[in-house]
């Protein structure tokens, strides 16, 4: 498992192509199943992270971790964006950082 370097931009597609790797994504919080909080990705997918900040219900959060499948992070770093966040913009910079690695190693 490779939890070295930078975290890769990911949504909820990107996944699964990094397990074991480095992530920051951002979740729209579902529920919270017994410390481990369910929220969707900004592309629409279901996401568990475990070790997440006690975020309210409809908030969206920013999660730094390790992708432990590809539905699943195990959190390192949450923070609270508010209920107010544009997804479409960040689902595209995901897209963007992934096709486009220079800029962003």
């Amino acid at each position: 498992m490779d939890a070295s370097g930078l975290p890769a931009f990911a949504n909820g597609e990107m996944l699964k192509t990094l397990v074991g790797r480095r992530v920051r994504t951002v979740v729209q919080v579902q529920h919270d199943e017994g410390g481990l909080l369910v929220g969707q990705s900004t592309d629409g997918h279901q996401l568990t992270i475990r070790g997440a900040m006690d975020v309210p219900v409809s908030h969206f959060m920013e999660v730094f971790g390790t992708a432990d499948s590809d539905q699943s992070i195990c959190a390192e770093v949450c923070t609270d964006f508010g209920n107010d966040f544009d997804a479409e913009a960040f689902n595209g910079l995901c897209k963007f950082a992934n096709k486009v690695k220079e800029p962003f190693l």
